[in-house]
């Protein structure tokens, strides 16, 4: 199966870098077919069918969309150009792209390249330093054609976006739909996962993350938590307020028109990896802020996410709010949200899987 890919330590390298890309929960939803050298189909998937956030599987395709950028990194750097073609005759639940390596002579390497294992989450709190002129130049700089930033910094601002990211996690952890995500992809008591996201990398402090594990095991606690002893108080606290205000400043990528298809959302995954490598290469962290966007759009398209009394209301009440913060016009065009800071990269971070893990056996097709 991986011969052809063990025979050719440019597309090996090419590999090994490009699987370091960022996903939800780690999801990583991609598999490596290797027909020749220089020709891979990237096998995608999402997670639709059990997860409530993955939306259409447009995160998933936002994630598709940064291994695409990562692989073409990977290849200038070996003199190589990508170009990706995703195979029509494929449902949208299981994007497939050809990718063919051609030579390029004279490409140079791009820079960015050197960051993409070293880009990881930070979710404890930031520098609250405003970011610098030179440093939000080169940030808008790295965005292609088609994409803008929108800045949301200073202390009215932040505490804004704290407070609005505070309130989503309340959503986020009084749904019996979302516990099942939360209880299936965190790796309790590791600082690194392959495949999920370590407890260490939560951003809790030890007595939090104790009391989370025993809570979670069954969602009669969660609740029984929730409505008598303030269960989602300590975790929104730690993860969502304290983060939101110790920071440099949130911001919104935004597309200059609404995404609508899977091509829009993998566009909008390959500009949101070179900003994020972007802000490695000079020193900054970032941690995604996509909830408020999810449900957003559940309610917008008045889509039923939850069967639990009072969740449809909160989200509306909940976009009102991201109106008021993002604006009404940007919460259609805004393809990710984040926050940035200068500070220490994560000392608990996900991993990935090993590349051999993530092969597939040929199989018959274009």
């Amino acid at each position: 199966m991986g011969q052809a890919l063990l025979n050719d330590p440019v597309l090996e390298n090419i590999l090994d870098q490009a699987r370091w890309a960022p996903s939800g929960d780690n999801t990583q939803p991609w598999r490596f077919e290797v027909v020749d050298a220089r020709h891979v189909v990237v096998h995608g998937f999402d997670t639709r069918s059990h997860c409530v956030y993955d939306l259409d599987g447009h995160p998933s395709q936002l994630s598709l969309g940064a291994l695409l950028e990562s692989m073409a990194l990977a290849a200038s750097c070996h003199g190589l150009r990508m170009e990706a073609r995703r195979r029509l005759s494929m449902p949208d639940t299981l994007p497939t792209f050809d990718v063919r390596l051609v030579d390029s002579p004279g490409m140079l390497p791009d820079p960015l390249a050197a960051f993409l294992p070293q880009r990881s989450v930070q979710r404890r709190r930031l520098s609250t330093r405003s970011l610098r002129a030179s440093e939000k130049a080169a940030l808008a700089a790295s965005l292609p054609p088609g994409y803008s930033v929108q800045w949301f910094e200073g202390g009215r601002a932040r505490l804004a976006c704290a407070r609005l990211m505070f309130d989503n996690a309340k959503l986020r952890l009084t749904m019996p739909e979302a516990h099942k995500v939360h209880r299936d992809v965190i790796e309790w008591g590791a600082r690194y996962s392959s495949d999920r996201i370590p407890e260490q990398a939560l951003g809790v402090d030890a007595m939090t993350a104790r009391l989370m594990r025993w809570v979670m095991h069954s969602w009669r606690r969660v609740d029984f938590f929730n409505t008598w002893l303030g269960g989602t108080i300590a975790p929104r606290l730690q993860m969502d307020l304290l983060p939101g205000l110790y920071c440099a400043a949130h911001f919104a990528l935004l597309a200059d028109a609404p995404p609508r298809h899977v091509d829009d959302y993998v566009a909008a995954g390959r500009a949101m990896q070179r900003f994020w490598l972007t802000a490695t290469q000079l020193g900054l962290q970032l941690q995604p802020e996509l909830t408020p966007l999810i449900f957003a759009r559940y309610v917008r398209e008045r889509r039923t996410f939850s069967r639990t009394d009072g969740m449809q209301e909160m989200a509306q009440e909940l976009v009102v709010q991201c109106q008021g913060v993002l604006g009404a016009a940007a919460v259609e065009r805004a393809v990710f949200l984040g926050r940035i800071g200068a500070g220490p990269a994560a000392g608990a971070r996900s991993l990935r899987r090993p590349l051999q893990e993530l092969l597939v056996a040929p199989t018959a097709g274009p």
